[in-house]
């Protein structure tokens, strides 16, 4: 090797070496500006900066050496306790690690430090050095004698003593020569019986020793590897997870027990090579979360606030590449917190809170995917001011931001060129940075949630897959090719026999359900949104059997009907030329057993090409609040379902129990009460075309028709009842209806009176007129009906 290619690599261990301090030095900065009696902390930093300049010196970078020289000095100030370390100082020593990461940077890619004056920086860490404001008495016990700039580490408990504790060469040298004549005791407790150094001192030189002795541990025991080496052994290590799912395949179809045998042998091992290469790439958040600190520092003393950022779960590991694609995000996420979120001390105090902000990152691991939440104690977003900029910029119209809710109108913020800044500034105000976070999180299949209370603060979730590069995937079948669905989407599987079909789907307004445990779930039939045929229900079995793949995107949950389901296996992600990366319905690529690809399904982007996000929205069932409808103007949830004469009729959806609908062999005559044997109990039935017309004024003649009416059992050639199962003053019963129509959205604010008995008020909703009905005077109609057959027959309470 030449002696050029030595100093290359020379320089090149200097700056991988001088990078990662630098990284450290911003942390501990941030963390002794709280804390400037940590000795431990301080010694740390000043022997990172007196190890770069004595290298920098060495190799002839004449610019940075001068730099890390005055910070030496500085630092070598602090730390023998002539000064307590302040925010001015802090700034200060901040600017000279840029400054140096810089030059460092000029290095790395030029080779020479670049043309720079740094004079104005070396003047200012010249003047603090001899600032009567900052010569305060520290806590810090001085130390006479400073170390040479020459000095290494010191290893031996003398030498850390001499450095640290003023102890000199002669008391060292006078303990050393009792320990020849037989003194069995150590140095630190002759020395501490002499008189030169007090226990305290030699505890803190044992404790500098075994922490230097352990960084010594752990650079023998660790080596550092090119990045783009593990890149090329990952793709290695995906071309044989690919020949093995060919040799799996080819070996379900032979009888050869010796290729069987060794054919499992290779899945396992390529199984704890895969595993073992992956964990190569895996690093811990914190990584990246370690210049947060330095980050929020400088906003908040920019924007004149104080701020503490709190992180939990930084050992939360993530791959390489996912790292890198979020560092940029989560770094506008922390920077927006504390810009826009966490108001001014004074305000906070005004409002009853800590003068202090708090910003909580939090990581952990759920469902496969890694979360990560960026909390803080703030104001809160206004929907109303959000609103209305929104249709200021023409974002959305007036009538759109009307039907809105408060988490729609939040996520208004990920918009292009939103922003509720109110004057531009270097961190924020131009809106082009929330819609990047979102579009950086989605690339790489991961999403990104806000969730806030006014005067309270705001939480942004971000869930990310653990890795990309393999994945396990569940294989379908539609239309004869086969898809490929991450399993990270992947929720349950539902099979619906043949003769279930028909009364298990259902179409409202159009659009196919499937009523799986009391939820409305809507569903996409895979070959239609793919255009592989234009029925809305033709995938089934061979045999008329409806296979639904039940997937979540984002926080809505859909189901896709496909053909078949073939299996789960571990996957290569390909990633989709650029012809195809525009297409949402698919994320990538992947080449199967049999040597076919098979195309990766986005299951966000199939979700919102189909509108799914949207419509399902607020329609779960399990998921709504028992709270009534409140003020008016404020948007409520209702169920609208078909009345007495195909009129339109609704009911809060906060009132409905569950939706069901029973055969008519299952409903009973209990008196004259329609009744059904439904989860341990008896439930009353009310028909609530009997109740309506029992509250008009009609003619005795009519009421009797009626009651032999309401006393007649349901025809058994009749189809299924479908019946709104409700609660009201602890009472559970049955409501049998026309037939159900849609769960919608809306602020029902036109009302008029209403026509006729057992209706509130009449309505417009979905842009049309609708009646709500009211439910206690709906039940007691049903009293008055159990009554007056009572008096006909004289044998009303038996009847009920």
């Amino acid at each position: 090797m030449s002696d050029t290619d030595s100093d290359s690599d020379i320089v090149k261990d200097f700056l991988v070496e001088s990078y990662e301090n630098l990284d450290r030095l911003d942390r501990d900065l941030v963390g002794l500006e709280k804390n400037p009696t940590d000795r431990d902390a301080l010694a740390g930093v000043f022997r990172t900066i007196h190890t770069i300049k004595g290298t920098c010196g060495f190799l002839g970078f004449n610019k940075l050496e001068k730099v890390a020289h005055v910070g030496e000095n500085l630092l070598t100030r602090l730390r023998d306790g002539q000064l307590t370390l302040n925010p001015e100082l802090t700034t200060a020593l901040l600017g000279m690690v840029d400054a140096v990461r810089q030059m460092l940077g000029s290095i790395d890619v030029s080779g020479g430090e670049g043309e720079r004056d740094d004079t104005k920086l070396i003047t200012t860490l010249t003047r603090l050095q001899q600032s009567p404001e900052a010569l305060v008495k520290s806590a810090v016990a001085p130390v006479p004698e400073p170390p040479s700039e020459a000095a290494e580490l010191p290893s031996s408990i003398g030498d850390i003593l001499m450095q640290r504790a003023g102890v000199t060469q002669a008391e060292i040298l006078l303990a050393v020569e009792k320990q020849k004549e037989g003194d069995p005791r150590r140095m630190g407790e002759i020395l501490v019986e002499q008189g030169a150094a007090r226990p305290a001192d030699v505890v803190d030189a044992l404790r500098v020793q075994q922490s230097s002795r352990a960084a010594a541990a752990a650079s023998d025991s660790t080596i550092r590897v090119d990045v783009a080496l593990l890149d090329k052994v990952m793709n290695l290590v995906g071309e044989l997870v690919l020949a093995r799912n060919q040799v799996l395949l080819f070996a379900s179809h032979t009888k050869d027990t010796a290729f069987l045998a060794a054919s499992q042998r290779l899945n396992l091992i390529t199984t704890e090579l895969q595993e073992g290469v992956m964990k190569t790439r895996m690093q811990p958040i914190g990584n990246i979360w370690g210049q947060f600190p330095r980050t929020v520092r400088d906003v908040a003393l920019g924007c004149g606030k104080e701020v503490a950022i709190e992180m939990e779960g930084k050992e939360t590991e993530l791959d390489k590449t996912i790292i890198e694609a979020i560092k940029d995000p989560l770094t506008h996420l922390v920077r927006n917190s504390v810009d826009h979120g966490i108001e001014l001390p004074e305000d906070r105090v005004q409002a009853g809170k800590e003068r202090i902000g708090r910003l909580i990152l939090r990581a952990f691991h759920e469902g496969g995917q890694v979360n990560i939440e960026i909390s803080d104690d703030g104001a809160g977003l206004n929907a109303e001011r959000i609103r209305k900029k929104a249709v200021e910029r023409a974002l959305i119209t007036a009538e759109q931001s009307a039907r809105m809710t408060d988490r729609e109108i939040y996520n208004l913020i990920f918009l292009p060129g939103f922003s509720t800044a109110e004057k531009v500034t270097n961190v924020s105000g131009r809106g082009v940075g929330m819609d990047v976070v979102k579009t950086n999180v989605e690339k790489i299949g991961g999403t990104v949630d806000v969730q806030s209370t006014l005067g309270r603060g705001t939480t942004v979730r971000v869930k990310i897959p653990l890795t990309l590069a393999i994945i396990p995937a569940l294989v379908v079948t539609c239309g004869g090719d086969r898809y490929a669905i991450p399993q990270v989407s992947l929720l349950e599987l539902v099979r619906i026999e043949a003769d279930e079909v028909v009364k298990g789907i259902e179409l409202v307004h159009g659009a196919p359900i499937y009523r799986l445990r009391g939820r409305l779930l809507p569903l996409l039939y895979l070959n239609q949104e793919l255009k592989l045929a234009a029925d809305a229900r033709p995938a089934t079995d061979s045999d008329g059997a409806v296979n639904i793949v039940v997937l979540q995107a984002g926080e809505r949950q859909f189901g896709l009907v496909v053909d078949e389901i073939n299996d789960t296996e571990e996957i290569v992600v390909k990633p989709l030329r650029k012809q195809l990366k525009t297409v949402k319905t698919f994320a990538g690529s992947s080449i199967m057993g049999d040597g076919k690809v098979a195309l990766i399904l986005d299951v966000l982007g199939l979700a919102q090409r189909a509108g799914v996000v949207t419509e399902t929205r607020d329609r779960s069932l399990t998921e709504k609040t028992t709270e009534s409808p409140t003020t008016v103007g404020e948007k409520q949830t209702f169920l609208l379902f078909a009345g007495p004469g195909d009129c339109r009729m609704a009911i809060p959806l906060s009132t409905l129990a569950r939706l069901e609908e029973f055969p008519v062999a299952q409903v009973e005559l209990s008196g004259s009460q329609w009744v059904t044997q439904y989860r341990g109990q008896i439930l009353p039935l009310i028909r609530l075309n009997i109740a309506l017309h029992e509250q008009e004024g009609e003619q005795q003649k009519d009421r009797r028709n009626k009651l032999r009416l309401m006393q007649a059992p349901p025809p058994p050639d009749s189809g299924p009842i479908q019946v709104l199962v409700l609660n009201h003053d602890g009472r559970s019963f049955g409501l049998v209806v026309e037939r159900i129509l849609d769960i919608v959205e809306d602020r029902a604010d036109v009302k008029s009176a209403a026509t006729r008995a057992s209706v509130l008020y009449s309505v417009v909703i979905g842009d049309r007129v609708t009646e709500l009905l009211d439910i206690p005077a709906i039940l007691r109609s049903a009293d008055l009906k159990a009554a007056r057959p009572a008096r006909a027959k004289k044998s009303a309470e038996a009847a009920n």
